[in-house]
């Protein structure tokens, strides 16, 4: 079992429904929970069905240099990246309004 948090964004009323199945939101479309590796998996794969247009980011503790790993879906302007083996987090430049 690890912690996991979800973060969501935009993201249709029935996969928050789904999400709180399995997890506490604390707050509006943050969830946390401890689960075993194969509910994170499972909680993913309901998050890939059903999220449409939003974007998720999921979290959980593991046994790495930053003692976390993460995942995302859907469009944001932070992207994770792999830099020596330590995963960061890389801001695509804001759009202009031209």
């Amino acid at each position: 079992m690890s912690m996991l948090v979800v973060v969501t964004e935009a993201v249709p009323p029935r996969l928050r429904g789904r999400l709180a199945i399995w997890l506490l939101e604390v707050r509006a479309g943050v969830y946390v929970g401890d689960v075993s590796r194969r509910i994170r998996e499972m909680i993913w794969a309901q998050v890939l069905a059903l999220a449409e247009k939003g974007n998720v980011v999921m979290s959980w503790a593991t046994n790495t240099e930053s003692g976390f790993d993460f995942i995302t879906y859907g469009d944001n302007r932070r992207m994770p990246i792999d830099f020596d083996g330590l995963r960061l987090v890389r801001f695509k430049p804001q759009e202009s309004d031209k």
